[in-house]
């Protein structure tokens, strides 16, 4: 599966366009991520168990989005997109969404 963020792929034609499609997660913080980023936050640094939890929701998302994008045919996913919204404290839901479509 071909994903990109463009609008098409270069050197491949779109002969089908199937449509949107969308994978989604929601996400709680863990209270033992939370400690140890306080106190990364008194030293400075990247906070290793939250940048872990992103990527683990980017990958599931993006995963659910594929499996929409295989069921309608499709072999490429073009003009994806990434949108964070909080849902309640401590819990954000990431969704990515692009347009499914069969290049040749």
């Amino acid at each position: 599966m071909l994903i990109t963020n463009i609008e098409e792929i270069p050197g491949k034609k779109i002969v089908e366009h199937y449509g949107l499609v969308a994978g989604s997660t929601v996400r709680a913080k863990h209270v033992g991520r939370d400690i140890m980023a306080s106190l990364k936050n008194l030293v400075g640094g990247e906070l290793k168990g939250y940048t872990e939890l992103l990527e683990d929701a980017r990958r599931q998302a993006m995963d659910r989005m594929i499996v929409q994008a295989k069921e309608l045919g499709a072999n490429a996913v073009v003009n994806v997109r990434f949108n964070t919204s909080s849902i309640a404290q401590g819990a954000s839901e990431l969704y990515i969404y692009g347009t499914a479509v069969k290049v040749d």
